[in-house]
This record gives structure tokens, sequence and C-alpha cells, in this order.
């Protein structure tokens, strides 16, 4: 299955790219085994995901919990909480 992964605010700086298409291997089929998946491949995805706490996730612009499946063409996008000030 091919996707999309944007990167936002401090995990684009982390990984230093914004976006990727990706292949995903079999089994890769939700936005959580997709992050595991990320952190897998070692460095900077690794750390990128490690420091930040929390990392939200959409899937085709629309917020999803780690359970939502993921389809071929899909648009996951991560990104750390937003914080106020």
């Amino acid at each position: 299955m091919k996707v999309r992964v944007l990167y936002f605010a401090r995990l684009r700086e982390a990984v230093g790219r914004d976006r990727e298409e990706l292949e995903l291997p079999v089994g890769v089929a939700t936005v959580a085994a997709l992050r595991d998946w990320l952190v897998a491949r070692g460095e900077p995805w690794a750390s990128a995901f490690g420091e930040i706490r929390r990392v939200r996730a959409a899937v085709d612009q629309s917020m999803a919990a780690d359970d939502v499946a993921l389809r071929e063409g899909a648009e996951v996008a991560f990104f750390p909480p937003v914080t106020g000030g």
C-alpha cells in the first residue's frame, strides 16, 4: 500500500523533510502500525517520534486515532500537540 506521509513543526525539523511517499510493508495498516514502522526505520524517525510525548495524526485531513485503518493513497499527517501561549 502506498501512502503520503506529512511531517509538521518539530517533526519536520527532526526528520529533515516535510513529506515522503512510502510503500508500506504488509501488516502496516493502521496509524499506530505506521508510527511504529517509521520508528523501526531508525534515525532520524526514532528520535523524532521518541522526543515528542504525544504525536498526533490525521488521515486525509481528519484527526485520527491510533486504530484508524489506512487505505491506498491515504495522506497521513503527523504533528506534535499545539501549545498556546
